[in-house]
């Protein structure tokens, strides 16, 4: 019997009616006789009870002084009120069921609280209950180190449980449950007419989300990557099979429609701060005093463009104000431009293609959107414009390269 991996986020738990239609997933899965691993984050978002971030606000009102080892402690909690709730539900509906924290489902991580990194699974227990005939619910997000401390596995982390699960279990597929009708080809809030994709690469989907795309966290398809797992993004509250993640030779195999689409989708991020930064007269160790001093202190940079005469990058606006102090710091007067946004256009189809670029500066120049800087790699092109001309440009890109017939 083949196994399918199910993971459901807070959104698709937070109601009474949205678990009603997560246990029919459930229940129209059992009934292919496929053997169930059933994945659950929290319930709901931030200000509801159970919530992630509801549990992060406790602690901040409550002396605020939480170890991160305890905290995790703490945090493991919605993940277990989530899958205690869907094992009672499945009973109801006669459906047998069993419930598994990380460490229990044979999650083993290293000892970064708060944003611990799985190092392996052991799923015999998880083995046992389905061949029990129990559909098995696994709390997401968490582990156990080899010590049996409690971790959590970071922003992400329930979609990470279940593609590495899945890999474990050699699962057929590991289907993310969310609120949306898959992956769109921009993000519809800023493109109303951003279409729903049948199915994109592994790579594709991981520059969109690492480029700004929330629908699944990067770490999660690069662990399905690794170990060649389908990976089906849905929604919740419909019957459509959404947005399938596999690799292209899958896509064939599978006898999938391919498209000659040179670009995928585009995404964006915004609030971030542009840092120039010029080399004194004959210096030639500036990127390395810059760069270093800004790893020092935890300060992610990106968007790096290195010149003889210095360097440009960006950071989130909340560090901006650190990374100019570390700057003068060193002697340097840093030129910061803050409320810039990042926009990437996204393709596996681009590589080699002439006139991407082109087209790209093209459709920005016709809507008088000055281009601040700009970088590439085999399947994404970036450009940083104004936070205030963001929306413009991504409709802009949108149109250009017809996503919006996709």
């Amino acid at each position: 019997m083949p196994i399918i991996v199910q993971k459901f986020g807070g959104t698709s738990l937070s109601t009474e009616e949205a678990r009603g239609h997560a246990i029919k997933h459930i229940k129209k899965a059992v009934q292919t006789n496929a053997k169930v691993v059933v994945v659950v984050s929290a319930m709901g978002r931030q200000g509801e009870p159970y919530a992630t971030d509801t549990l992060l606000d406790w602690i901040e009102h409550n002396g605020n002084q939480l170890p991160n080892r305890e905290k995790d402690m703490l945090l493991c909690c919605g993940e277990i009120i989530s899958a205690t709730t869907m094992c009672s539900l499945l009973h109801r509906e006669g459906i047998p069921a069993a419930v598994l924290n990380g460490a229990q489902a044979g999650i083993t991580t290293n000892s970064q609280f708060g944003d611990a990194r799985i190092e392996t699974i052991r799923p015999h227990r998880i083995h046992q209950l389905l061949d029990e005939g129990k559909v098995v619910i696994v709390t997401g997000f968490q582990g156990v180190t080899k010590d049996g401390d409690y971790t959590t596995l970071g922003r992400g982390g329930s979609d990470t449980s279940a593609t590495a699960l899945g890999a474990a279990l050699r699962a057929k597929v590991v289907d993310i449950f969310t609120d949306v009708e898959g992956i769109l080809t921009a993000d519809p809030r800023v493109v109303p007419d951003a279409k729903p994709l049948s199915h994109v690469t592994y790579a594709e989907i991981c520059n969109m989300a690492y480029n700004g795309a929330k629908v699944i966290h990067p770490r999660a398809v690069e662990v399905a990557m690794q170990s060649n797992i389908p990976v089906r993004v849905r929604s919740t509250f419909s019957e459509e099979e959404g947005t399938l993640v596999c690799s292209p030779e899958m896509i064939r195999d599978m006898n999938l429609e391919v498209s000659d689409r040179h670009v995928t989708g585009i995404a964006h991020v915004q609030q971030v701060t542009q840092i120039q930064v010029a080399a004194k007269e004959g210096q030639f160790d500036l990127q390395l005093q810059v760069f270093q001093a800004m790893a020092r202190k935890g300060i992610s940079v990106d968007f790096i463009n290195v010149y003889p005469s210095g360097v440009v990058y960006t950071v989130y606006d909340k560090e901006a104000a650190q990374a100019q102090q570390i700057l003068r710091e060193l002697g340097y007067e840093p030129a910061l431009l803050s409320g810039c946004a990042k926009v990437a256009v996204i393709g596996g189809g681009m590589n080699g293609v002439p006139g991407i670029m082109a087209q790209i500066v093209e459709a920005l120049t016709v809507q008088d959107i000055p281009i601040l800087q700009s970088a590439d790699s085999n399947t994404t092109i970036w450009v940083l414009v104004r936070k205030d001309d963001m929306a413009k440009a991504v409709n802009a890109l949108h149109q250009k390269f017809n996503l919006h017939h996709s």
